[in-house]
């Protein structure tokens, strides 16, 4: 069968996806924890890098360090141009008020937005149709309140402890809470130290100053309100933010006791963990060993499965981050930390292929993943391609687009992998002991935004999945 025709196959398939959207209707409740804050999303050129560069006084010596953390505001350049010029996602911390001045004096900002893992989702979620999104938010003062969508499924706490519509709430003592979303586009160029460097993916580079975030701090009355009414399901998001210098390791455990208390009392919701890119290996080992565990979903991209990889077989870890990142060898990834993760499920999302490797009893069996993944394929191509989520109308916009070469290709690559022809016609690879289930997606040549990307597909995916 050759591309046309296995596009025809897919484009078939894709059909279902109204029909998932108007089921996620039936979801009474979600509630999204921990992180929520405020993006300050910038588009850089390269032309403007270099001259950035230039005015912190960048040596390219500074480029061969390998730290990733923000303490100057050489740091700050030299992160954008590392994920400039390798095409990757990073996010680094800062916790230096001056620092954080400068990135607002000399950075600027094209617009806000929603930020952090549960602001995302939230707003996803909600106008994807579930009947009640409960967003955590450290903090919720009237310019956070704007970055929540008009919707009255959407809410939150307000400064007595009682939940109410988020665009609503304004706990006005509380300071706002600020990340840098520093975009950039593919092929474009960078001259630095007489070479020249060009960006071969778009992606962006994050630089964060969250205070609250950044100690994980949790609003008691979410806790309460958890506790009351329960949840059908809980993203769970915010450990990445953590650091051990900051006691990041023992903020990770003291959270495992709520999360068993919620397991105990609501066995039937779903937790899934959002992992995202975490800096500090110490940090990562705890989310991994402590938290991972506890839950029922974990969703990551492939820099954060290679990152997870590192804490757990570093020797593997070496040999394949050297190699160009493939749909085979991405699955052999999965593999080797679903063995040590134990997790029922875990979704991998990569440039134009998701994969979902779940236990065979899992409660949503595959052709409902299957069905949640390609729903979460058109959501996230629309969001890319528009460049926000706003209007219930506009959630399948790319649905007028067919599934990307490049994704059917990958698809070939793995099912020959895994020995198994049919896998590109069906997607799904049952084994003795789980089952395999990728699916092909949507590509947006020129995306208006990667902004919150992974939280959308892994979020909607999972959701979607009925």
């Amino acid at each position: 069968m050759n591309i046309m025709e296995l596009q025809s196959v897919w484009q078939n398939a894709y059909g279902i996806v109204p029909q998932q959207l108007e089921k996620i209707k039936d979801i009474k409740r979600v509630v999204t924890a921990f992180n929520t804050n405020i993006d300050a999303v910038l588009k850089i050129s390269g032309k403007r890098l270099a001259e950035l560069a230039d005015k912190v006084g960048l040596q390219t010596n500074d480029l061969l360090r390998s730290e990733a953390g923000i303490d100057s505001a050489q740091d700050v350049i030299r992160g954008i141009i590392k994920c400039f010029t390798q095409g990757i996602a990073e996010e680094w911390l800062c916790e230096r008020q001056a620092v954080y001045e400068w990135m607002r004096d000399n950075l600027g900002y094209d617009r806000l937005q929603m930020g952090g893992q549960g602001g995302i989702v939230a707003n996803a979620l909600a106008l994807s149709g579930v009947q009640e999104v409960c967003a955590h938010t450290a903090s919720h003062p009237r310019l956070q309140a704007k970055q929540f969508l008009d919707l009255d499924n959407l809410k939150a706490l307000d400064e007595n402890g009682e939940m109410r519509k988020a665009t609503n709430v304004d706990r006005a003592s509380d300071l706002p809470l600020i990340h840098w979303i520093i975009e950039f586009d593919k092929d474009d160029t960078f001259v630095f130290g007489g070479k020249t460097y060009q960006c071969p993916k778009a992606n962006r580079f994050i630089a964060t100053y969250d205070i609250a975030n950044l100690n994980l701090q949790i609003n008691s009355s979410f806790v309460q309100y958890v506790n009351k009414n329960g949840y059908d399901y809980m993203i769970l998001s915010g450990y990445h933010n953590l650091t051990s210098a900051r006691d990041g390791v023992q903020k990770v455990k003291s959270t495992v006791s709520l999360i068993k208390q919620w397991k105990k009392q609501f066995p039937q919701g779903i937790i899934h963990l959002e992992l995202a890119s975490t800096q500090d290996k110490e940090v990562r080992k705890a989310i991994i060993e402590e938290i991972a565990p506890l839950s029922d979903s974990i969703g990551l991209n492939d820099r954060e499965a290679l990152d997870v990889l590192e804490i757990i077989d570093a020797e593997k870890y070496a040999s394949v981050y050297a190699q160009k990142v493939t749909a085979p060898q991405m699955f052999e990834v999965l593999n080797i930390l679903r063995q040590h993760i134990k997790a029922p499920r875990i979704q991998l999302h990569i440039f134009g292929l998701y994969i979902t490797l779940q236990n065979n009893d899992f409660r949503l069996n595959a052709e409902q993943n299957k069905r949640g993944m390609m729903l979460a394929s058109t959501i996230a191509a629309t969001k890319a391609g528009i460049g926000k989520l706003e209007n219930y109308a506009d959630l399948l916009w790319a649905s007028q687009f067919k599934v990307a070469e490049h994704s059917l290709l990958e698809l070939e690559a793995l099912a020959k992998y895994l020995h198994d022809e049919n896998m590109v016609l069906s997607g799904i690879l049952q084994r003795e002991r789980d089952t395999v289930i990728a699916v092909p997606t949507i590509l947006i040549e020129k995306p208006l935004t990667l902004v919150g990307m992974g939280d959308t597909i892994s979020s909607i995916s999972l959701l979607g999945a009925r």
